[in-house]
């Protein structure tokens, strides 16, 4: 078995999404204890939320133009800290997404370059063979004009 077929970065980019989540439950039960984070950071994004889907529902049920109450402090904190809960936990999942995009690209490009350097280093092998069989080639030539004046002279 080879060493370096083992998948370690995938099993780190899980290890980190596991950790991401217990991370996103402490910071969701610091943003519930936390007033400035129940004020500004967990209440707006809940109070948008709510807005968009409560006027979804209605627009779905065909009431067009009822007004929309916002959501009391705590519910929306409590909605705010599971909205940022599941953006971390989505953040971190996107993040290993791209970075094991990004690695496999650069070993494709790193193969790409290897197969292109082996390609113009066999283009440079040919090239040098072609010069090296007219160089013969005239060799022989010459060789063969020299052998028929030769053998063409009086004894």
């Amino acid at each position: 078995m080879v060493a370096g077929a083992f998948p370690i970065a995938k099993l780190l980019y899980l290890g980190v999404r596991q950790l991401s989540k217990p991370l996103a439950t402490r910071i969701k039960d610091g943003a519930r204890a936390s007033p400035f984070f129940r004020q500004y950071i967990c209440g707006p994004p809940a109070q948008l939320y709510h807005w968009v889907e409560m006027r979804a529902k209605m627009r779905i049920m065909g009431f067009r133009g009822a007004a929309i109450k916002p959501l009391n402090e705590d519910v929306a904190a409590e909605l705010g800290a599971e909205l940022l809960g599941e953006a971390i936990v989505f953040g971190v999942g996107g993040l290993c997404i791209f970075l094991e995009y990004s690695r496999q690209s650069t070993n494709s490009k790193k193969k790409e370059d290897e197969l292109n350097s082996t390609l113009l280093g066999l283009q440079e092998q040919v090239a040098e063979l072609t010069l090296t069989v007219e160089t013969l080639d005239a060799q022989l030539r010459e060789m063969h004009r020299v052998l028929v004046e030769v053998s063409a002279a009086p004894k």
